[in-house]
């Protein structure tokens, strides 16, 4: 599978653009029929290096207070173009300046805001141009621009949450490893080359550390070389999607990191479906959109299998129930909210519930990875100090 960007007119004759999922330009071809959509343009998406920084990605904070300040805007009652020549010189983010000026121009030019924002992929999302485009049809920008900065909100709160969560482990990781290799490589020879001068058998953790010592202080520049390979390698493997595919799983059923990395998933699901439905967004496109921005491959190839079957002709929640990666809570919720004719709400409830299951997920990871690893390094350090220190305590012996 691979995701193409497309441009034409739909049954209207409005000019209409996107992207879609598909395993070739064929298939791209059918599902734009399907959808009533005659394609004047289709190519292949560029893969993303991850380096948004570096590459024009404004930050999701910067872009969320703009779409906040919009929202304020339009409520008040100011032409789009005003809005866009305002916010565009009080905004800090160069990218996003940019951005926003050639925008106004498009909507000076007729076009809508929704194709304008197309333009720019790096910055505006395939759900952002959704949801401002269901805001132009439906005459509710303001209110579904509001609802879109809260969505970001939330997910960058969310996002922030995970990196806290991983980032304490990761340190204490890096500081044992460095901590480690400082004691082997430059003070346990210093030992090792006391002990040799005083001759005798050493004790067996002691040799052990020692050949450690020796085995690093030979090799130490090849291994660090092989490292930098094998995460050069694992980084273009994960860009495939076999390689994305097969992490997001394993990662999926790691104990407690799994459990705290699936209830994030279905966080982001419920809030980025209610979202959109709640905007106006059709189930199917809305379904389409979410699965793209589910953040895992699993849940994504799930829902975008679930989407086929809707698609022809099945309910909304069985499917999903199939796939077994959502819990029976948020199937069965969708299930009453096809039967009332109101997921999205019920969705939100969904969102709002899972959004606390990660933050005691989040505690769990937290409370659990903290004694782990001070036990670990506890142990690795004071293991190395003790069988260094073992021959001195046999010649305090030896002399008494």
């Amino acid at each position: 599978m691979a995701i193409y960007v497309y441009s034409g007119t739909d049954k209207s004759q409005q000019q209409v653009s996107g992207e879609i999922n598909a395993k070739d330009r064929d298939e791209v071809i059918s599902l734009l029929r399907a959808k009533k959509i005659r394609a004047t343009m289709i190519r292949k998406k560029p893969k993303s290096l991850g380096l948004a920084a570096f590459t024009g990605g404004v930050k999701v904070d910067d872009l969320s207070r703009f779409t906040r300040q919009f929202a304020a805007m339009a409520s008040a009652g100011l032409p789009l173009v005003q809005c866009m020549d305002i916010l565009a010189e009080q905004t800090e983010a160069k990218v996003l300046q940019e951005a926003l000026k050639k925008v106004s121009i498009d909507v000076q030019s007729g076009n809508t805001l929704a194709d304008s924002m197309r333009k720019h992929t790096k910055i505006f999302s395939e759900l952002y141009c959704n949801m401002v485009a269901a805001g132009e049809s439906s005459g509710d920008l303001d209110g579904i621009l509001n609802r879109l900065a809260s969505y970001m909100e939330k997910s960058s709160r969310l996002q922030r949450k995970i990196k806290g969560a991983m980032a304490y482990p990761l340190i204490l990781s890096i500081i044992a490893t460095g901590a480690t290799a400082v004691l082997l490589v430059f003070v346990v020879p210093q030992f090792a080359g006391m002990f040799t001068d005083m001759g005798g058998e050493l004790p067996a953790p002691t040799r052990i550390v020692m050949d450690i010592s020796d085995f690093l202080q030979k090799y130490i520049l090849l291994m660090i070389i092989m490292g930098i390979v094998t995460a050069i390698v694992f980084g273009r493997y994960y860009k495939t999607e076999p390689g994305h595919y097969m992490v997001d799983n394993i990662l999926l059923h790691i104990p407690v990191l799994g459990d705290m990395l699936r209830k994030t998933a279905v966080s982001r699901f419920s809030e980025t479906l209610s979202t959109l439905l709640a905007s106006g967004v059709g189930i199917l496109q809305a379904l389409d959109i979410t699965a793209k921005t589910s953040g895992n491959k699993v849940i994504e190839q799930g829902l975008l299998g679930s989407l086929e079957k809707i698609t022809a002709g099945h309910t909304i929640a069985e499917p999903l129930e199939q796939t077994g990666l959502f819990p029976p809570m948020v199937t069965h919720m969708i299930s009453v909210g096809e039967k009332t004719g109101d997921i999205s709400s019920m969705l939100e409830k969904v969102a709002a519930f899972y959004e606390e299951e990660v933050d005691a997920a989040v505690d769990a990871v937290m409370s659990m990875m903290e004694p782990i690893m001070i036990v670990v390094m506890g142990t690795i350090i004071g293991g190395l100090l003790i069988a260094m220190y073992l021959p001195m305590f046999d010649m305090v012996g030896l002399v008494g």
